[in-house]
């Protein structure tokens, strides 16, 4: 039995005539019976009895069309479910993100853009170190990563550039220069610096080591913070002094200041890495809103 059985059958069943059915789906008369026959003697029982206007439905063709109904509608809403599949509008989208990557306003408004304009995708969010959402996105366990992007070149990995966030001394208010608008990192060569360690945060540790000795010293590795957020805590505890991506000033805490840089710029990527391969259409629905964003409005 074929789904253009079902529609036959059915299309007879609602005309009543098998003359007016075949006009309806657009083909003869005669191939219109002999398949109705055929799925009769498919079936072992008849559908239809003939009248003096027509055919009626038999009780075994009653029955018959209460399911015969349901089948085309699952079959068609089959088809709808795969298109929009393969279209991307549905199913779930895995998305990682850095803890520092996190606080950049771009990041929350490209995921709101997304479940604006794909509602039947769901999306799980997972927060991880660069090192281990690479890895993941490697396993397919995730789709796309926002990270910090540093040196990294892993294979099969694309990156996605989205933008260049400058970076703010964090200071505690207690400090000789937290009244400055802007300081020299230079001033800071004696102080003890509060970072992530690097195995947890390569590209931020390594900007931020790298602003130092450009600027003529090696920062003093002073307590170490298991996240960003813990950074400004311990900086506010007068630990020490650090370096930020300026979206974490976002982070009220009593106790520090944030201050610019003279000088060199000091600035950290943000990028959306993606497997280079085998992509999926939800994947490609949410980089195409990235490049959109990413473009600026139109003119």
């Amino acid at each position: 039995m074929e789904l253009r059985h079902i529609r036959y059958f059915l299309a007879v069943a609602e005309e009543r005539n098998v003359t007016r059915a075949a006009e309806k789906l657009g083909i003869g008369q005669p191939p219109l019976s002999q398949q109705i026959h055929a799925l009769e003697s498919e079936l072992g029982v008849r559908l239809f009895r003939r009248t003096g206007h027509g055919v009626v439905l038999t009780e075994a063709g009653e029955a018959f069309a209460i399911d015969a109904r349901r089948l085309l509608t699952d079959a068609t809403h089959a088809v709808k479910n795969a298109q929009s599949a393969g279209r991307g509008e549905t199913g779930q989208l895995n998305i990682g993100f850095t803890g520092s990557a996190a606080f950049n306003p771009v990041v929350p408004n490209l995921i709101r853009q997304f479940r604006q304009s794909y509602p039947g995708v769901s999306l799980t969010l997972t927060e991880g170190n660069t090192a281990q959402l690479l890895a993941q996105l490697n396993d397919r366990r995730l789709d796309v990563a926002f990270v910090r992007l540093g040196n990294q070149s892993p294979a099969g990995v694309r990156f996605h550039h989205i933008a260049a966030e400058p970076m703010k001394v964090v200071l505690p208010t207690t400090h000789p220069l937290a009244r400055k608008r802007k300081v020299r990192l230079a001033a800071l060569a004696d102080e003890p610096f509060v970072l992530l360690p690097r195995d947890a945060s390569p590209t931020l540790h390594d900007v931020i080591v790298g602003a130092c000795r450009d600027a003529g010293f090696d920062p003093l590795l002073g307590q170490q913070a298991p996240q960003l957020s813990s950074v400004v805590n311990l900086v506010a505890a007068e630990f020490g002094v650090s370096l930020v991506p300026e979206s974490v000033c976002q982070i009220h805490v009593g106790g520090v200041v944030y201050v610019d840089t003279v000088g060199k710029d000091i600035t950290i990527q943000l990028a959306i890495a993606s497997r280079e391969n085998a992509m999926s259409a939800k994947t490609s629905n949410f980089l195409a809103i990235v490049q959109r964003l990413s473009s600026g409005p139109e003119d």
